[in-house]
């Protein structure tokens, strides 16, 4: 490329390199060329994606209405019949005890949180008795943890029904005592699983391979544990020749 004159000065003819000269700044700037790109240099990592929101369709549609929650929360669901327990320690209940107070408050009832098959109901009934088979005993071992957030442990219980059904409830001690359950829900239950404050609940989607996951978390104005997060997963397949999990633990049967 031609190099410009500058305005008041004559241009000086340039020689070109020869030989020696030539080798050696050839090798000067390879280095310099072979450098780029080398770690902690600046490497282009391609074009970035172009941010797109949420686009509203239909804008001109009127939605559902989605009415508003109860200012004053849901009222507390005492189980009736149960001693208060000292310094709210729902590890002082015995939780045989504690379903079988609520069948007693709530006799016959086939739906709903209290809904029971009667068979199921009268093995729950026998749990504990003179002869009966602690194994048979509907009530699953408890578990214990802080979903409330207010440093001491709920009490979270599984009642196992036919066809792999479940009852998941869970019961929290107000300062006096008193037992009251802030989550009752039945599902034909794949899993239950505890992950930080929420109970996890992972049940079939209808769909082949895929599951629904709900989480259940304690909402403060409402005062109990609602379903706030739910996605359906696709079940990763299992390997051939994997056994199947072990039977689960029950209350009457010396579990946790």
């Amino acid at each position: 490329m031609a190099v410009p004159e500058t305005p008041g000065r004559s241009r000086t003819p340039r020689t070109p390199l020869r030989g020696g000269r030539s080798l050696l700044l050839s090798a000067l700037l390879l280095p310099l060329a072979a450098g780029c790109g080398d770690t902690g240099g600046l490497v282009q990592a391609g074009p970035t994606p172009t941010a797109s929101g949420p686009v509203h369709l239909w804008p001109e549609r009127k939605g559902a209405d989605v009415p508003p929650a109860d200012p004053g929360g849901a009222p507390p669901e005492y189980v009736p019949g149960l001693a208060p327990v000292a310094d709210q320690d729902v590890h002082a209940v015995d939780p045989v005890a504690l379903v079988q107070a609520e069948l007693r408050a709530y006799p016959n009832k086939s739906v709903g949180p209290d809904g029971m098959y009667p068979q199921t109901a009268a093995a729950v009934l026998a749990c504990g008795t003179a002869g009966a088979d602690p194994a048979k005993c509907p009530v699953l071992a408890p578990y214990y943890r802080d979903l409330t957030g207010n440093g001491k442990d709920e009490l979270v219980i599984g009642i196992e029904f036919p066809d792999r059904m479940m009852s998941v409830r869970v019961y929290t001690a107000d300062p006096d005592g008193r037992l009251n359950r802030i989550m009752a829900t039945t599902e034909t239950v794949v899993a239950v699983e505890l992950a930080g404050r929420d109970v996890i609940l992972r049940v079939p989607s209808g769909n082949p391979g895929y599951e629904l996951i709900t989480a259940w978390s304690w909402d403060e104005r409402q005062r109990s544990m609602l379903p706030t997060r739910e996605q359906i997963v696709r079940v990763p397949a299992k390997p051939s020749g994997s056994a199947g999990p072990a039977g689960p633990s029950r209350a009457g049967a010396g579990g946790r």
